[in-house]
């Protein structure tokens, strides 16, 4: 769906009218019943004014198509500006432009295509506007029935008319040199060369023809992007499904199948436990939807295992269409309906009511990804709610699914997968931590390699021998010290502090902490664990889980000020002190369940309170 558009012309008659901003305003409260932020109209005001000056060219044709906020059907991304026409062949193309406001930006070492700038009333990681523009287009590319059939030449670049540019300027940094090839960055001084730019692609005008034949294109994956997907996955034993979870992918598969046959709504609830191979499923469904046709994404509200499980699909390969495969839980908060053919949501119990920044978006991430989806798929385990703004539930699922008209499917994984296959350390974890009531008291025939060290020390270099490995080993704690965001980036400095004992929160920089080698020296929380996988754990137990007269207790006054998960708790102790309780020592036991069953072949646990530390050597029946 495009907001506005018109010809060159019009676009330049209404700029000279001071009207611009209003018809964009005036079309989105039309086209999508939202009205616009003030800051938004101002830079509508600000960018396309530049963008009137750039147009001012007699070489760039008067009947060039113009569109303003282009909808990228399965997305609620939107393109911020689009000039269409013909090349020196003939041949049907499209200038895609980024807009950006930013006057200054820093560069995130260790990653290929995040900065820092402010935007949002503070300083925020975001995309590289080059990785942007250059990601928009792919998307359309991917997805476009008539891109791909009518061969139109699609060229990214974006313009940051108010940002002054240095020498040796981080946007142009080492490490956004793929996309800057790929989408240039024009920067304040450098109006004539992006006149440029666009004058190489569009010498003749289409008067909109072109904008008409993307905005009405229909979604079909480029073979392109098929075989990205099946070369990545094939011979990738990470995603090799068994037993089950061959009979749950197959059965997911023919119904989405359907879903295309039948053009009617379904969505499927998968229950699984840690480890019963979710993820995996999801994966393969990716490739094999993908490979039929079909418009598919993987989604996801914690960035961690997305961030994962990219990696160890693409490898080494840094630019890939594939990105755009693999998406945010909060991305279709303005997505049309039924515009994807399936959404695969795992770590479903994760999912948010409101999206953004400032949980400001949208209605509820779980109506929005039914509403978007023919085939919706929730992989879920109530267990794994870790932050008051968990809301994902079965039962809130199949509410949404009943609201809009969506035929029920349930699947159950059983067979555990973590844990050396050990059904029984998951039921003695529910029991020591006072879940619920299991026949586990012990772990007596389990084969599974569990140890209550004594110091953290102790726990510390059995990982770092572990990870020697095959870098599988990874220290965790609960959220019980102070994340210092100033020092995020510096290893040298030591967040978490217990005796002698110091240690590094993950930090915010450089690859996922689950895959990076030097992620030994540091610790990760449930934010950076949660979803994923390790041969072995080290897990530091804090203050915020006790035992104290007989049982295991919480302490939400325990946890760090800057962790989110218990956000809102203070005010809800003081309104409601009972439900509070309740929640709270649901989440951080919860938490700790969670961090306790990451490690497939071992844990090694360190608690900072000697009463749970005798406890746990108890429930273990270590001998003295």
């Amino acid at each position: 769906m495009i907001v506005y558009d018109g010809l060159k012309t019009d676009f330049l008659t209404s700029c000279e009218n001071d009207s611009i901003a209003m018809e964009i305003e005036e079309n989105i409260l039309a086209k999508m019943g939202k009205h616009t932020p003030k800051a938004e109209f101002r830079s509508w005001e600000n960018s396309l004014n530049y963008m009137y000056k750039v147009l001012n060219d007699d070489e760039i044709p008067a009947d060039s198509g113009v569109a303003i906020e282009f909808n990228i059907p399965q997305t609620s991304k939107r393109v911020d500006f689009m000039i269409s026409g013909y090349g020196q062949d003939e041949e049907p193309g499209m200038v895609i432009v980024e807009l950006k406001q930013w006057d200054s930006l820093t560069e995130v070492q260790g990653t290929d295509a995040l900065v820092e700038t402010y935007v949002g009333g503070g300083l925020h990681k975001v995309v590289h506007p080059s990785y942007q523009a250059w990601s928009y287009a792919q998307l359309i590319r991917d997805y476009n029935q008539e891109v791909q059939d009518g061969g139109i030449i699609l060229s990214p670049c974006a313009c940051l008319h108010n940002y002054i540019r240095h020498e040796n300027d981080p946007i142009d940094a080492a490490q956004y040199e793929e996309y800057l090839d790929e989408a240039p960055a024009y920067t304040k001084g450098q109006l004539k060369q992006l006149r440029a730019f666009i004058k190489a692609s569009i010498r003749k005008g289409d008067r909109k023809a072109v904008l008409y034949q993307v905005d009405h294109g229909k979604i079909r994956p480029s073979k392109s992007l098929q075989n990205a997907i099946g070369s990545m996955l094939k011979g990738n034993r990470e995603f090799i499904m068994i037993d089950e979870q061959k009979v749950a992918y197959e059965e997911i598969l023919r119904l989405s199948v359907q879903c295309q046959k039948d053009f009617r709504k379904r969505t499927i609830i998968v229950k699984g436990g840690p480890g019963t191979g979710k993820t995996v499923i999801a994966v393969n469904l990716l490739a094999e939807l993908t490979q039929r046709d079909q418009m598919v994404q993987y989604v996801s509200k914690n960035s961690a295992p997305r961030q994962v499980y990219l990696k160890k699909l693409k490898g080494q390969i840094k630019k890939s269409s594939v990105d755009n495969m693999f998406k945010g839980s909060g991305t279709y908060t303005e997505a049309g309906h039924n515009v994807a053919h399936t959404l695969l949501c795992d770590e479903a119990h994760r999912l948010n009511e409101k999206s953004g920044m400032f949980h400001n978006q949208g209605e509820n991430q779980i109506k929005e990804i039914i509403h978007a989806a023919y085939c919706s798929v929730f992989f879920i385990d109530e267990s794994q709610r870790v932050t008051m703004d968990d809301i994902g539930s079965v039962e809130e699922i199949e509410k949404w699914a009943e609201e809009e008209g969506s035929e029920l499917h349930y699947l159950e994984l059983e067979s555990q997968f973590r844990c050396n296959g050990s059904d029984g350390y998951l039921a003695w974890l529910d029991d020591v931590l006072e879940i619920r009531e299991t026949a586990n008291y012990n772990l007596e025939g389990i084969d599974y390699d569990i140890r209550i060290c004594d110091s953290p020390e102790e726990m510390r270099d059995l990982i770092i021998e572990r990870n020697r490995i095959a870098n599988r080993a990874r220290v965790l704690a609960g959220y019980c010290w102070e994340w210092n965001k100033k020092e995020q980036n510096n290893t040298d400095y030591h967040d978490i502090k217990i005796g002698g004992f110091e240690m590094s929160w993950n930090l915010g920089n450089g690859e996922p902490f689950a895959v990076s080698e030097t992620s030994i020296n540091e610790a990760g929380c449930i934010h950076t664990s949660q979803g994923l996988e390790f041969d072995y754990v080290g897990v530091i137990m804090g203050d915020d889980i006790r035992f104290e007269n007989g049982h295991v207790i919480t302490d939400f006054t325990k946890r760090a000020r800057t962790d989110q998960s218990l956000k809102g708790i203070k005010k809800l102790y003081k309104e409601s002190p009972e439900e509070a309780l309740h929640r709270a020592d649901e989440i951080i036991k919860n938490t700790y369940r969670t961090l306790l069953t990451r490690g497939m072949k071992g844990c090694y646990i360190y608690c900072t309170d000697p009463g749970m530390s005798a406890y746990l050597k108890k429930r273990l029946e270590y001998k003295t």
